[in-house]
């Protein structure tokens, strides 16, 4: 079984920034590409970015990119998502998830529970 356990999560002033942390266990870390979503209340989950195993190709979102990155320590067997010049539209639960990649969760079997991220303005 494999499990996901985020944190990081908290609230921030608009602009500031904050590091979330997803640690993997449970099967060899390299086997997935890792994802990080998010849900903001009455929204769909939404898709952030992505990394590959290898932690050598990223893909993001527009409304993320150029303020957000994606991560991987393969040796600590965690992925991280660091968020820079946050703004009050990034206030949602920020879940990592694992699997083979892609923009869609349902390309994702395993999922953590999610931390809250809350951007004041």
């Amino acid at each position: 079984q494999v499990q996901l356990v985020e944190s990081g999560g908290g609230l921030v002033q608009a602009g500031g920034s904050l590091r979330l942390s997803c640690a993997v266990s449970g099967r060899p870390f390299t086997s997935y590409n890792m994802g990080w979503f998010r849900q903001a209340p009455g929204k769909e989950r939404e898709f952030v970015g992505v990394i590959n195993w290898s932690g050598e190709n990223t893909y993001y979102a527009d409304s993320v990119k150029g303020r957000f990155t994606i991560s991987r320590d393969n040796a600590k067997n965690t992925v991280y998502l660091q968020m820079n010049s946050l703004k009050p539209e990034d206030t949602a639960v920020y879940y990592c998830a694992a699997g083979g990649g892609g923009q869609e969760a349902h390309g994702y079997p395993y999922w953590g529970q999610g931390t809250q991220v809350t951007v004041s303005s």
